[in-house]
């Protein structure tokens, strides 16, 4: 299954705007990331600093926190790693509060809701 991108909103989970941004849809990444400085300019400040194993074996540390997601007109508060300025990913603790996912059947990858695939 390729990649794709979607338009979210990104926003503080106390209030305000969301901020429009085109994320990569990443089944494989456990947590969303978004570059640190929009979640600055979004008042959020890391809860923690974690370690995580990436893809190409190496170990790396974010600050992650939480930040509040707006998918298809939904918002909900989630798990988001501060990551670097070229990083807008959309991860599967994300996908899965919205109880969404990728539609395997679809010849163009989609986002959709879980009760709508026939398993």
């Amino acid at each position: 299954m390729g990649t794709f991108r979607v338009q979210i909103g990104v926003g503080n989970p106390y209030g305000g705007d969301f901020t429009p941004v085109s994320a990569l849809v990443d089944t494989g990444a456990t947590h969303s990331m978004m570059p640190e400085s929009l979640l600055i300019a979004l008042r959020l400040a890391p809860d923690e600093r974690i370690r995580f194993r990436i893809a190409d074996g190496n170990r790396v540390e974010y600050d992650v926190g939480e930040a509040r997601f707006q998918i298809g007109g939904k918002s909900r508060a989630c798990t988001v790693i501060f990551g670097p300025e070229d990083k807008y990913l959309l991860g599967a603790t994300t996908l899965e509060v919205f109880n969404l996912m990728v539609d395997p059947s679809a010849p163009n990858p989609r986002l959709v809701p879980l009760e709508e695939l026939d398993l």
